[in-house]
């Protein structure tokens, strides 16, 4: 069962990985380049096609700009299956953007310092893929520059994100208090998204509006980092993104400690990384819910909801013994009921949740990936092992979807997986969970 699972898995990715060098989402929905999608994507190629791993990576880091950034969604093509498309966006306004490449002005999580680490565990052939390492490393490192430079607001090493794309976690119900205090005009546009998949499982036509409404302020100001941070009605913290740019410069210091004569690199990110555990500790931990959340800079409060992102600090150094040991059993009360698969990406128990719609409740599986190697990390191994088996559990009954409702027992569908079907990153990454050695 597990080589059938792998070679399915297998088929998936070949079939997405496209000429350009690059492995869209899913057919149809999803038709270029998602930045870290295809971080995600290359574990599961480096498995089996380690030149197809590198060549993801490439690509991706290819379209950054001149100030490090890199954008969350890179257009290759001209499909037009897919809306907001590179004319809605307009990266060429931002004078320091890719020339080579059409993007997006937002980014995402920032997993490429961990992923170069990984593909190095990963390789059999160690000199080739260190060799690859050091070609790319330094883009790396520049995006991380580019945060602590143009994102730290407060310069205490918490980065922010000024639209919900860039979070990964769209329409978490994390963003409703945001969108209350907005009143953008109503867009005209056709969707395309839910001409693919349920209407009722994607978000509504008034979140666009919102989603819209930030992209046009960034635009009118050519997406300058000082104008967004100064005018976005979005301009939050969150722990994901944090904890995976600290996450990955743990992976950064190692990987140049190993390459050598890079201490100005080192010391720039040990300074960073000092603050950023700090401040992820001090500032978003709610030690009343257990649990991490995010931080609204504009509205200066924090977010009082618990989803799948508030426990993505284990996966990175910052979490204490006493804080790892809150999230585990926040986790347990909240997500893991008997009859409920781990882990849901928003409170099962908050009036808020929603088991099939997006990211508003469905389990998703790069997020039990994050979650499965920080439980271990911080010695859950009984619930990081849940995890896991979950996540194979739920893509061996239903196939290799977008997300999962988090129900075992699903009254309202025959199967309990939505969203895009034959889906990257869930191939990838079940390649990956069944060929870690244990």
């Amino acid at each position: 069962m597990k080589e059938q699972m792998i070679d399915k898995a297998i088929q998936v990715l070949d079939r997405n990985f496209q000429d350009g060098g690059f492995t869209i989402p899913s057919k149809g929905l999803y038709p270029f380049q998602w930045k870290w999608d295809s971080g995600f994507i290359a574990l599961g190629f480096a498995h089996y096609d380690i030149s197809k791993a590198k060549k993801e990576v490439e690509t991706i880091l290819d379209a950054q700009w001149e100030n490090g950034f890199i954008p969350h969604i890179v257009f290759h093509n001209d499909s037009d299956t897919y809306f907001p498309g590179p004319n809605f966006h307009k990266s060429n306004l931002h004078p320091l953007a890719s020339k080579k490449y059409r993007s997006t002005g937002m980014t995402q999580p920032p997993v490429f310092g961990f992923i170069l680490e990984r593909l190095y565990e990963i390789a059999k052939n160690k000199e080739d893929m260190m060799n690859f390492i050091k070609k790319q490393i330094d883009k790396v490192y520049e995006n991380h520059v580019y945060f602590y430079e143009n994102r730290d607001l407060n310069n205490d090493g918490l980065v922010y994100i000024y639209h919900n794309w860039e979070s990964g976690t769209d329409n978490s119900p994390l963003w409703d208090d945001i969108w209350e205090t907005m009143n953008p005009p109503e867009y005209t546009f056709e969707r395309r998204d839910t001409s693919h998949v349920d209407a009722s499982q994607r978000p509504s036509k008034r979140e666009y509006d919102h989603y819209l409404h930030i992209i046009e302020i960034a635009k009118e100001h050519n997406y300058d980092d000082a104008k967004i941070a100064e005018l976005s009605p979005f301009l939050v913290l969150d722990p994901l993104f944090n904890s995976v740019l600290i996450r990955s410069n743990e992976s950064l210091i190692r990987l140049y400690e190993s390459i050598g004569n890079n201490e100005e690199k080192v010391d720039y990110l040990k300074q960073n990384q000092l603050k950023s555990v700090q401040s992820l500790n001090s500032k978003l931990f709610h030690k009343d819910l257990g649990a991490y959340v995010h931080f609204d800079l504009r509205n200066n409060r924090q977010i009082p909801y618990i989803c799948s992102s508030s426990f993505a600090p284990l996966y990175s150094s910052a979490p204490t013994r006493l804080i790892a040991e809150s999230l585990a059993k926040t986790m347990l009360e909240k997500f893991g009921d008997a009859g409920r698969y781990l882990c849901a990406s928003f409170d099962p128990t908050h009036e808020k949740f929603n088991p099939k719609k997006y990211w508003r409740g469905p389990v998703w599986i790069n997020m039990n990936w994050i979650l499965y190697h920080g439980l271990k990390r911080h010695g859950f191994y009984d619930l990081a092992s849940r995890i896991k088996s979950d996540s194979l559990e739920l893509i061996e009954k239903n196939g290799f979807f977008e997300y999962f409702d988090s129900r075992q027992s699903n009254p309202d569908a025959d199967s309990n997986g939505y969203g895009g079907n034959n889906f990257s990153w869930t191939a990838a990454l079940l390649i990956d969970f069944l060929k870690e050695e244990v």
